[in-house]
């Protein structure tokens, strides 16, 4: 079908499909479409191979690894990518920690960090959510008291994905308990296998451990290790979280997904309840597209936006993959939870555990409630500000 938002992206479209589908391991596919996690040796396997080609972060400046490619050209890639059961490379390093230390870290900073980011040498996770500072992050308690050349930090993270595997954590740490909250925050880049941190498993709802309590108890962090100014850490985490917020739309895998819904309904046997399926599927899919002409517009730079486009972006695009989940779900029914069905989808045995892991997506990068509150004051208030006079 033509798209004209993407017309003339098509031959490179083209060539990333080519590389993905000669290139992509089968195995890595097959669990990536299934929604099963990868092993660390999967995901630098397929890491590796993207680098082959230039393309492990094709957002970063050229002179560090990155493409040059414009805004439109990266989202086309990326869609792509998930639209093929691809697996992205792991975010908290090449999306989340590298833009932050390109943009703000020092020369070495970026000489020791960002070649070990592209090939994961350095497995990163973030360090960012507290027990009592989720959505509320400027409430953060976990302390960085300067002694001499060092930060000695004391304190909790939590919900710390894949924590398990990190070499390295980028923290949010208070370094001034007398400034305003979001004026006495520092961005540090802490080692996993410093003395004085621990870890605790948190088990999710589907049965799974992927995220972690992790504690500090008097760990020491060199200060070259401090990204930027001190006390300037919130400005860059809202940098990053921008970063974060786009990233978590996934058009191309709610696009996958919506493909595998479709040929389910084309091979099934009319009826009254196909009909109600039908029917959903074919609103999401028109939801789908609202939201890949919303990411087009602001790839456009629409200054209608303002600052929130990536808040609007996380928001639809969270919303969407929850609700085609439920369908699946909805699809598959008994059989999601072990029954036997000869009409059940082949992925009807792990939708059950992607529909409750997926719960999450709402929640992380900020809450959807907070993101609407951003939306409303953002553009809604200039708005109506304007129709008031002021």
């Amino acid at each position: 079908m033509y798209d004209p938002f993407l017309a003339e992206e098509a031959a490179f479209r083209d060539e990333v499909l080519d590389y993905v589908r000669t290139r992509l391991p089968e195995h890595i596919r097959r669990k990536q479409r299934d929604h099963q996690d990868l092993t660390r040796e999967e995901l630098t396997e397929w890491t590796l191979i993207l680098n082959e080609r230039g393309w492990g972060a094709p957002h970063w400046p050229v002179e560090w690894g990155g493409t040059g490619w414009s805004p439109l050209r990266r989202q086309v890639f990326l869609d792509t990518l998930q639209a093929e059961h691809a697996p992205d490379t792991l975010s908290f390093g090449t999306s989340m920690v590298g833009p932050v230390i390109c943009a703000f870290g020092s020369e070495e900073q970026k000489r020791r960090f960002l070649p070990r980011i592209l090939t994961l040498e350095d497995w990163w996770c973030q360090g960012f959510s507290e027990p009592d500072a989720g959505s509320d992050l400027a409430s953060l308690r976990t302390s960085a008291v300067r002694r001499g050349d060092r930060y000695i930090v004391n304190g909790q993270k939590t919900w710390t994905t894949l924590g398990q595997y990190a070499d390295w954590i980028f923290c949010l740490v208070r370094t001034d308990t007398n400034a305003k909250p979001q004026a006495g925050i520092s961005f540090l880049l802490i080692d996993m296998r410093s003395a004085g941190i621990s870890l605790r498993p948190i088990r999710t709802i589907d049965g799974g451990y992927e995220v972690n309590d992790v504690f500090f108890d008097e760990v020491e962090v060199p200060v070259e290790n401090l990204v930027g100014e001190e006390n300037k850490g919130w400005n860059y985490a809202k940098f990053l979280l921008g970063n974060e917020r786009t990233g978590i739309a996934r058009v191309g895998l709610s696009r996958a997904l919506l493909r595998r819904v479709r040929e389910w309904v084309s091979s099934a046997r009319d009826s009254a309840a196909l009909n109600r399926i039908r029917d959903r599927m074919l609103r999401l899919e028109v939801e789908l597209r609202a939201l890949e002409v919303t990411q087009m517009r602001i790839l456009a730079g629409a200054p209608e936006l303002g600052g929130s486009a990536a808040s609007i972006l996380k928001l639809r695009g969270s919303e969407l993959q929850q609700n085609i989940s439920r369908l699946m779900l909805d699809i598959a029914g008994s059989a999601a939870i072990g029954a036997t069905s000869p009409v059940s989808p082949d992925w009807s045995a792990t939708i059950a555990d992607t529909f409750l892991n997926w719960r999450k997506v709402s929640i992380y990068g900020g809450s959807n409630e907070v993101q609407r509150s951003l939306i409303a004051r953002q553009v809604l208030g200039g708005q109506l500000g304007r129709g008031m006079g002021r």
